[in-house]
């Protein structure tokens, strides 16, 4: 063995010396000491990202649970969300796994493997998804385990120009019951620039997930439901993106967007668009807007309704010393009390079914109305978008072929039958 080669494997052993002990410390420190009871002292570390203030909000629960728990110390490890997947993954490579994480849906699939199955000590897996909204399923539910418990979740929706259809005499639905259809929708929102002084109807995300609503409403899906093969170019899909073109000829949808990358957001606030399809998040976005009137009402439906479902999880690790203790936080921020709580001060909308109806203090009727997208969404919208192995692999492409489409560049089928050779390329790739 060469003297360099020999100073590498000598290197490598006391890392790994170094990496095992340090282990064996963590897990020692867990288990160190006891409490009247019998109940020992644990240390939990909970590595967290925020978009907003819900971190404060968590260690304010934290700290409740603390009080209620007096051998559980909850350490919140904060970063970025950008930096999330690299410090689990360092984690874990050096053998100290976190006890917990907050992780969105593109996480959820690639640590599932060293993810505590919070079915197996909550009655099986029936009895403990079925606390839970049915769509969001397919994103925490990975071969027959529950990987994760959902925390916040989020739906894509309708935020109307309350002031413009009030001055158009368009009354839009009240209740779930009474939702348009896409022509009805298109005709209100005629009716609107017609006689509301609208200069567009409506403006939609630039991104593949928002579209994708349309997609799910018309019957069509990306993938088919076993994730062998694509879907998006079946007679469903091609007639989704022809009917977003239409919008798009029609002036009812300013070509800016799609074509230009305007920010909808500000063209809604400017007050001269009726309507913008996005998600629930922008509710507390749009809580500044005093130049008029606004509000949420339901999504037209196609061949069904349906919205597309995304949101953020709590994991426990494996082999962090303390998955029982890991596991009973998870359960207990998942009770009703604690996740109403959380949600209603966060402003985020609630997975649990019977959290559907919170007393927020801002915009209760129109979360409300985000729930109910969210209770009648098809499986097929987290069945896809749960697939982030394969997804990123054609999003793009599928945005840039939408705005082919929309610019009469493309066809819908040629355009469509290109991302399915995509999709199923990247579905192929994935079985090797």
């Amino acid at each position: 063995m060469n003297k360099a080669l020999k100073t590498v494997s000598i290197a490598t052993v006391l890392a790994l010396s170094t990496m095992s002990l340090a282990a064996c410390a963590k897990k020692e420190s867990a288990g160190a000491g006891t409490q009247a009871g019998g109940k020992k002292n644990v240390t939990l570390d909970f590595v967290w990202f925020s978009d907003g203030n819900e971190g404060d909000i968590m260690k304010g629960i934290i700290k409740d649970y603390e009080a209620k728990n007096t051998n559980v110390k909850i350490n919140m490890i904060e970063v970025p969300y950008k930096d999330l997947s690299t410090k689990l993954k360092t984690m874990i490579a050096g053998g100290q796994p976190p006890a917990l994480a907050r992780i969105s849906t593109t996480e959820l699939g690639g640590f599932a493997n060293q993810a505590v199955d919070l079915s197996e000590s909550n009655g099986g897996l029936d009895k403990y998804t079925s606390q839970f909204v049915d769509s969001l399923k397919p994103f925490y539910v990975v071969n027959n385990k529950a990987v994760a418990a959902p925390m916040d979740v989020t739906a894509n929706g309708l935020i109307y120009n309350k002031t413009l259809f009030d001055k158009a005499g368009v009354k839009v639905p009240t209740s779930p019951d009474n939702v348009w259809t896409w022509d009805e929708f298109s005709a209100a929102l005629k009716q609107v620039m017609d006689k509301g002084g609208a200069k567009y109807g409506l403006v939609w995300d630039y991104t593949p997930q928002r579209w994708s609503t349309m997609l799910y409403q018309f019957g069509g899906s990306m993938m088919s439901a076993d994730g062998t093969k694509a879907t998006i170019n079946n007679d469903a899909g091609v007639k989704a993106a022809e009917y977003f073109k239409k919008l798009h000829d029609d002036g009812i949808m300013p070509t800016s967007v799609w074509f230009g990358g305007e920010n909808p957001n500000n063209l809604f606030r400017t007050g001269t668009v009726a309507a913008h399809l996005a998600g629930n998040w922008m509710i507390s976005n749009y809580k500044d807007i005093t130049n008029f009137q606004w509000g949420v009402t339901y999504m037209p439906k196609g061949t069904q309704r349906s919205s597309v479902p995304g949101g953020k999880f709590a994991m426990a690790f494996k082999k962090s010393g303390v998955e029982k203790e890991a596991t009973d936080f998870i359960n207990y921020i998942s009770t009703k009390e604690v996740n109403a709580k959380y949600t209603q001060d966060a402003l985020f909308l609630s997975p649990r079914k019977d959290n559907a109806k919170l007393d927020y203090s801002f915009g209760k009727d129109m979360m409300e109305v985000f729930s109910n997208e969210l209770a009648n969404t098809v499986p097929a919208a987290a069945t896809d978008w749960s697939r982030q192995t394969i997804v990123p692999k054609f999003s793009n492409d599928l945005k840039t072929t939408l705005s082919e489409i929309v610019a009469g560049k493309t066809p819908a089928k040629a355009g469509l039958d290109k991302v399915a050779g995509l999709i199923d390329k990247a579905i192929a790739e994935e079985k090797k």
